[in-house]
């Protein structure tokens, strides 16, 4: 298995058949690209560290489970890591599935050399993405988690479109305290007009919506 770079993504192969693994590995590394190897996902899992940038070629079958079985694991876990699931015995039922798991790419053995680095090259920038975003949400979710229950309260209804005195209606309080309160939702979450602050929330609710839906 070849040394990971901390300074570049990871590309982990993981399959059975030990000359695919050699190929791949002998390929990457002429691409410049750092990769490791498994033979199975539960080596991989005990090997490697998934919250290193990169991406996963995955084939789908080995002697007492499947690659999709674990694709679907990783995604439960709420692990995003992008997928490339490669297989010698690909059907339209095991792509479908794969793809609703969350594989960014569905080749079938034997693949061109150039499909696969395409595949990958693709995959590496979806992680980057998803990390960036990810990041993001973590920000916005702290500063969130600053806000007190009556300001969370006062965002809602700004980023609803509501004005003060509505608000002050609303929630039975003075104009006076809701501009307080608006001032500190808008110090707290770092933002400067209130599309910015519309722009965090939805960020918020589209990941509360995820994590419902996921549940």
């Amino acid at each position: 298995m070849q040394e990971k770079s901390p300074s570049q993504p990871l590309i982990r192969i993981v399959d059975d058949d030990k000359s695919v693994r050699v190929a791949l590995l002998d390929l990457f590394k002429s691409m410049d690209l750092d990769a490791i190897a498994y033979d199975a996902p539960r080596a991989l899992l005990e090997a490697d560290d998934l919250d290193t940038p990169g991406c996963i070629v995955l084939d789908v079958r080995f002697s007492g489970t499947s690659g999709l079985d674990f694709q679907s694991d990783l995604q439960k876990a709420g692990n995003r890591m992008p997928i490339i699931v490669v297989t010698g015995h690909g059907d339209i039922p095991m792509t479908v599935r794969a793809m609703k798991a969350g594989a960014i790419d569905f080749l079938t053995k034997p693949f061109r050399e150039q499909d696969l680095i395409d595949a990958v090259t693709g995959a590496i920038k979806r992680d980057e993405v998803i990390r960036s975003q990810s990041r993001t949400l973590s920000e916005v979710t702290r500063l969130r988690e600053t806000l007190t229950p009556r300001e969370v309260e006062v965002m809602h209804a700004v980023v609803n479109g509501f004005m003060n005195k509505q608000i002050a209606g609303q929630l039975g309080i003075s104009m006076v305290t809701v501009k307080l309160h608006r001032s500190n939702v808008m110090k707290k979450m770092r933002v400067r007009s209130v599309a910015d602050l519309v722009k965090k929330a939805e960020l918020l609710a589209q990941e509360q919506s995820s994590t419902s839906i996921d549940s």
